[in-house]
C-alpha cells in the first residue's frame, strides 16, 4: 500500500494527550486526525487508575467541554490513601472525603470519554508509523508499517516515550532511571483475595523501606492493581521468565525476604504477572522551533511516575496546544512557539518533582520522608 492522502493537521497517537489535543480543536471547529498503531479502541485493556489533578488534567477536561462527563467517572473512595512500613506497620491513612482536588478514574474509562467525543473517522487505527521527514515549508511526510504515506502541513507528536516524531526535533531518548517494576493484578479483591483488599483499603496504597516499594490502587471494578519496585540494574528483568508465573513470583519476592505477609500477598496471590522498566527523558528536556512540528505528552517530556503527573500533563498539553493554534488562525508557527514558550518551563518542573519524588522514594530514608511529607500538611507540600 503507498496511497498518498494528505491531511492539514495530524496527531500521531490516540493516548490521553493526543485525544485531548483533537477534542479540544474540534470544540474549536478545526478538523484534525488521529495516527494510532492499535488495531482499534478495543485493542488491549488501558488499565490503571488515574488521579486526575485540579490544576491540569481538569482544567484541560475544562477545555474540552468534558468535565461534567469525567465527574460521572469518579471512583468514589479513590483517594482514600495508605503509607505503610515495610512490617506492615501503617503509618499514614487517610480518607477519602472529596476535598483533595485529584478524584481518581479508571483510565480506560477517561479513553472512552475522549473518543467517544470525537466525530466519525478523527482516529485512523492500525496506523504504526516507522517514519516521519520534512518536505520544507513546514509540511511533513509520514509512512507507516502497512507501506501507506501521508502528508501533512501541522504534525503533532503523541506517541508516547519511544515517539517517531520526535527525531524531527530532539536527539534525546528516555534513558533507564534505576527503577524497575513488576505489575500485579489481583482480580474480585473482597471475595477472592480478601487479605490483600484489607491491606490496600479503598484507594491508594503505598508502602516504602529498604530501596523498594509497593505500590497499589484499587480499581473501580474491585480488583487490586499493584507495582512492586526496587533498585534493579537495567538487565535484571531478563533474568526473569514471566511466562512462568510461579518463577516470576519467586523472583520478585526474593527481593522483599522479612516483608510482612501481607504485603509479599500482592504478589504471592497474583493472577497476572508483567515486568518494566521505568524511563525518563532529561529533565529539562526541549528543541529548537522547528517549522510544522512540535511534541506533547511523554513524547516531549517522559518522565517517572511517582508524581503522578504523566497523563495529566499530557492532558494538559494537548489542551494548551489546541487552544494556542485556536488562538492563531492560519498562523501554525505563532501558535507553536506560544505553546512550547509556555511547555518548557512547566513540563521541566514536574519532571524535576518526578526526578526528586524517586530519588525521595527509594532513598535510605524514603519511609520517613514520605510520612513528614503527608503530615506536614498542604502548606508545607
Amino acid at each position: 500500500m503507498s496511497t498518498n492522502h494528505h491531511f492539514p493537521l495530524a496527531i500521531v497517537g490516540g493516548g490521553l494527550g493526543g485525544l485531548t489535543a483533537a477534542r479540544v480543536l474540534h470544540v474549536h471547529g478545526i478538523e484534525s486526525a488521529i495516527f494510532d498503531l492499535e488495531a482499534s479502541a478495543a485493542a488491549r485493556t488501558q488499565g490503571g487508575m488515574l488521579d486526575i489533578h485540579e490544576e491540569n488534567g481538569q482544567k484541560a477536561l475544562h477545555a474540552a467541554g468534558l468535565h461534567d462527563d469525567f465527574l460521572k467517572l469518579v471512583h468514589q473512595g479513590g483517594q482514600a490513601m495508605r503509607l505503610l512500613g515495610p512490617d506492615g506497620t501503617v503509618h499514614v491513612s487517610e480518607e477519602d472525603d472529596d476535598t483533595g482536588g485529584r478524584p481518581e478514574v479508571d483510565r480506560g474509562d477517561l479513553r472512552d470519554l475522549l473518543l467517544s467525543s470525537l466525530p466519525d473517522g478523527t482516529i485512523h487505527w492500525d496506523r504504526k508509523v516507522t517514519g516521519a521527514r520534512p518536505l520544507g515549508d513546514g509540511r511533513h511526510e509520514v509512512t507507516f508499517a502497512d507501506g501507506s504515506v501521508i502528508t501533512t502541513d501541522l504534525l503533532i507528536g503523541a506517541d508516547g516515550a519511544w515517539s517517531r516524531v520526535r527525531p524531527l526535533v530532539s536527539d534525546a531518548r528516555p534513558v533507564y532511571t534505576g527503577i524497575s517494576l513488576v505489575e500485579t493484578d489481583l482480580f474480585e479483591a473482597d471475595t477472592r483475595h480478601p487479605r490483600s483488599a484489607a491491606v490496600v483499603g479503598g484507594g491508594f496504597f503505598l508502602a516504602l523501606g529498604h530501596e523498594r516499594a509497593v505500590l497499589a490502587h484499587r480499581e473501580s471494578d474491585g480488583s487490586l492493581h499493584v507495582y512492586t519496585a526496587l533498585k534493579a540494574d537495567e538487565g535484571w528483568l531478563d533474568t526473569i521468565d514471566f511466562t512462568d508465573h510461579a518463577a516470576a513470583k519467586a523472583a520478585v519476592l526474593a527481593q522483599f525476604e522479612g516483608w510482612d505477609e501481607g504485603l509479599r500477598g500482592l504478589v504471592a496471590d497474583a493472577e497476572t504477572i508483567a515486568p518494566r522498566r521505568v524511563h525518563a527523558l532529561p529533565v529539562g528536556h526541549r528543541w529548537d522551533r522547528a517549522p510544522g512540528v512540535t511534541l506533547l505528552g511523554d513524547a516531549a517530556h517522559v518522565m517517572s511516575p511517582f508524581a503522578g503527573e504523566g497523563a495529566n500533563l499530557a492532558m494538559f498539553d494537548g489542551a494548551e496546544l489546541a487552544l494556542a493554534i485556536a488562538a492563531h488562525p492560519g498562523d501554525a508557527e505563532a501558535a507553536l512557539a506560544a505553546y512550547e514558550e509556555a511547555h518548557f518551563p512547566r513540563s521541566e518542573a514536574s519532571a524535576a518533582e518526578s526526578a526528586a519524588s524517586l530519588d525521595m522514594m527509594f532513598g535510605e530514608r524514603g519511609l520517613e520522608q514520605m510520612v513528614e511529607f503527608f503530615t506536614a500538611g498542604p502548606a508545607a507540600q
